[in-house]
């Protein structure tokens, strides 16, 4: 996804809904409008789950399951895309309508981190009981670096290039790849579409269009793209981002880019081609996602897209190497690659083939891409077992990312207790211990957008109070106020 066109002027409006943004109190009209008149699901009885003391619920995938009903199931297969500087009223429809469990931004956004935060809360705060069984979304974008690098603004580092990034000691990269995986928690970006493992030889760049002539490739042979690619993972993974290897099985081949062209096809690429090495790499390391291409691969299986293609999905991916992670898409709604074939059909032949999660940068294509899938599960059981263990494996990273912890309303007394730190911390996705530490404040001040010490000071109170919307009072400490403000936001997180 993602993969560019001309210009970097065209580069604001890729994937980006034509649809003019909403404001927040539009959102939150829209999610109490659709919750009045949406019937409630069928579902099976309540999971329980284990509550701690501080009030914290803990789920387990295999428990946030059971607890969906078939429509919810259904909608956690879905990521539709959101304008990085504010959310469509497709994209709300998209998941108070249809279930839609998982949101990415898209375009150019230059708010930084405490406005891009705002948006991806407002996005969570329609994740309720009847859309998403009170599930939280994937909130995703694409942070390679370079020419594409949708976030950027205050509290967001610029990114260099991969090609820039795989001249870096491994340890190096890691190290900033920490930083900015950090920057995107602070964020609420919880889900990176990258890194890129294409590899593209020297020669070959200069004519390879989605990848090569913008230097998102690591470098020019299999082991570096392995070595530089799974460094930036791994730094992505330590601060609590999920990472994306993309484009499987590779695009590193190809002329032309899928977003803008048909009949797209790699004719040289085979099953045991070492294009695929830093691939086989990743499913080792243990990546929590794959994104795979629409391009032909007509060495492997002629007759299919790679999105499409249970050959390359279920056959090359899952059985020959052992990923029984995530599988992501492509772009399936705007990308001229997929244009012959019905919303629907895109839909459904992405899951049959093995697939997991449907990625449309179209919201008008949600609905029919949703009921064509819904109405496969219910016609045909076999179908219907690939969408539970589909949204199983949706569900245990979102497990793995902290994204099914949960926590009782607060009481809004201004008394920074236990209970509230816990809340805290499940919203920061840092261990819910209810002690008001280090690691819990340095978390807090990165994301409220403030000098990372550790020490609550003046300064770190009046960015916290600029990030909840209220005056700045001079106070150099946790007060009563801004508490009670704080609690206030954490009851309208759910």
């Amino acid at each position: 996804m993602f993969k560019l066109i001309a210009t970097t002027t065209l580069l604001a409006g890729l994937l980006c809904p034509a649809a003019p943004p909403i404001t927040s109190a539009a959102i939150t009209s829209a999610a109490v409008t659709s919750a009045a008149v949406q019937p409630a699901a069928t579902r099976p009885a309540s999971v329980p789950a284990s509550r701690s003391a501080s009030g914290v619920t803990d789920r387990s995938a295999s428990e946030a399951l059971a607890g969906m009903s078939l429509e919810q199931r259904v909608g956690q297969l879905f990521m539709v895309a959101s304008p990085a500087t504010g959310a469509t009223s497709g994209t709300v429809r998209a998941i108070t309508d249809h279930h839609v469990g998982n949101a990415y931004l898209s375009g150019r956004s230059s708010d930084g981190l405490i406005d891009t935060r705002h948006l991806a809360d407002r996005l969570q705060r329609l994740s309720t009981v009847s859309r998403t069984d009170n599930t939280a979304l994937l909130v995703a974008t694409d942070q390679e670096g370079g020419y594409v690098q949708v976030l950027s603004g205050p509290g967001i580092s610029r990114i260099p290039t991969a090609l820039t990034q795989g001249t870096w000691s491994r340890s190096t990269l890691r190290s900033r790849a920490a930083t900015w995986s950090a920057q995107l928690r602070g964020a609420g970006v919880n889900l990176n579409l990258a890194p890129v493992l294409d590899k593209v030889t020297a020669a070959w760049a200069p004519y390879n269009e989605p990848i090569g002539q913008y230097d998102r490739e690591y470098g020019h042979s299999s082991g570096r793209v392995t070595d530089k690619g799974l460094a930036f993972l791994e730094g992505m993974e330590s601060r609590n981002v999920g990472a994306t290897v993309k484009h499987f099985p590779t695009l590193g081949r190809v002329r032309y880019n899928t977003d803008t062209h048909s009949g797209v096809v790699d004719s040289r690429t085979t099953t045991s081609s070492s294009y695929l090495d830093p691939f086989r790499a990743a499913v080792a390391h243990g990546t929590e996602s794959v994104m795979v291409s629409t391009a032909y691969y007509s060495q492997i299986d002629p007759d299919h897209p790679a999105a499409f293609s249970r050959t390359i999905i279920t056959g090359l991916l899952r059985e020959q190497m052992g990923y029984d992670g995530m599988v992501i898409s492509d772009d399936l709604g705007n990308a001229a690659q997929v244009q012959a074939w019905s919303p629907g059909t895109r839909a459904v032949d992405f899951i049959d083939a093995g697939g997991d999660v449907v990625l449309t940068g179209s919201t008008s294509d949600v609905p029919a891409m949703v009921d064509a899938v819904l109405a496969r599960a219910q016609t045909s059981s076999a179908f219907r077992d690939k969408v539970d263990a589909s949204a199983l494996r949706v569900l245990k990273v979102k497990e793995s990312l902290g994204l099914l912890r949960q926590y009782s309303r607060l009481n809004e007394t201004g008394q920074l207790d236990p209970t509230t730190v816990s809340a805290l911390q499940v919203y920061l996705r840092v261990t819910a211990t209810g002690r008001w530490d280090a690691h819990t404040r340095k978390t807090l001040q990165r994301t409220v957008g403030t000098s990372i010490d550790g020490d609550w000071g003046p300064r770190s109170q009046a960015a916290l109070q600029d990030f909840l919307g209220i005056s700045r009072d001079g106070s150099g400490g946790l007060n009563d106020r801004t508490v009670t403000a704080l609690q206030e936001y954490l009851n309208a997180q759910r």
